[in-house]
């Protein structure tokens, strides 16, 4: 939400407390990982919100204060259009249900660095756990159930639902191609049946 205050960036994100040891397997999310190439398509802030779920004032707060920022096309000046990519949109999603959750926007803050790095395709299958102060990553059941075994209250995002969410909304969106900044205008099906009628 754009009245939060901003605690300042975290340094790494809390371990549990040491009377609720944390298994092995399990991390918080950390920005030791590569990232990969660059989105093909870019989505302008109105095409970004809508399959974010968010306003354009929290877009624009949010990239403002370096929360979730462009990766394609920073805005500078009033004349720029920020163009974000598809994993800035993922972000975007996930850091409006850390924040309707209560999370801390410290914590929020590592996890946004650690989504930015982490191998895209090794998100799809993770599950975010966060008990308000810390935000762990989990990539099995496993990990989930021993985490819930510790017999604290946490809340839980599937990165992999959060992601069809995300391509779904895109898919009936407008987007530019990176390399051009040709404007590419989805397909809808009921263009297709407007255009049959037409034939026939």
């Amino acid at each position: 939400m754009t009245g939060n205050g901003d605690r300042g960036a975290a340094s790494g994100v809390p371990a549990l407390p040491a009377e609720a040891p944390r298994p092995a397997s399990h991390r918080p999310l950390t920005t030791d990982n590569a990232g990969e190439r660059a989105p093909l398509l870019g989505y302008r802030g109105p095409s970004a919100c809508a399959a974010a779920g968010i306003t354009y004032r929290q877009l624009d707060y949010w990239a403002r204060t370096g929360l979730v920022e462009p990766s394609i096309r920073p805005g500078h000046g009033s004349g720029t259009q920020r163009l974000y990519g598809f994993r800035d949109i993922l972000v975007l999603k996930i850091v409006k249900r850390l924040l309707d959750a209560g999370v801390s926007l410290q914590s929020i803050r590592a996890a946004v660095r650690a989504l930015r790095t982490e191998e895209l395709a090794s998100l799809s299958g993770a599950t975010l756990l966060s008990d308000g102060a810390a935000v762990y990553r989990c990539s099995s059941a496993e990990e989930v159930a021993a985490l819930l075994r510790n017999g604290r209250g946490l809340f839980g995002i599937a990165v992999g639902a959060v992601w069809t969410d995300v391509e779904e909304a895109l898919a009936q969106l407008q987007a530019e191609t990176v390399s051009s900044g040709e404007t590419v205008i989805p397909d809808h099906p009921g263009d297709e049946l407007a255009r049959r009628r037409k034939r026939g």
